[in-house]
């Protein structure tokens, strides 16, 4: 399941890479735990912000302190209402399948 505009715009993978730089500060850090090179993780927000319109990500350059990002205030709203989404949805399939296959 994944929200559309102009194609494929935010689902399941990129909800779990926002997540994860939410926790970590680092995008780089998110993608490597999912198996993810860094520069696809790159392209994949990129198209996010593009086809959503808005950025997910605040991005701070390296130096002494280091660099890192941080999960724009939109994009937490989006994660919350794309989980609340799929939960509810996932219920709704459940319930349909029951009602049309539950006596096989």
């Amino acid at each position: 399941m994944w929200l559309d505009n102009n194609g494929k715009a935010f689902g399941k993978g990129p909800c779990e890479l926002l997540k994860r730089v939410a926790v970590t500060g680092s995008l780089n850090e998110a993608a490597s735990q999912m198996g993810m090179s860094y520069s696809k993780a790159w392209r994949l927000i990129g198209t996010i912000e593009k086809r959503l319109g808005f950025a997910v990500l605040e991005r701070t350059v390296g130096g002494l302190a280091g660099g890192g990002s941080k999960v724009t205030h939109r994009a937490q709203d989006l994660l919350q209402r794309f989980e609340r989404f799929e939960k509810d949805a996932d219920a709704a399939v459940e319930q349909l399948y029951r009602v049309h296959f539950g006596q096989l």
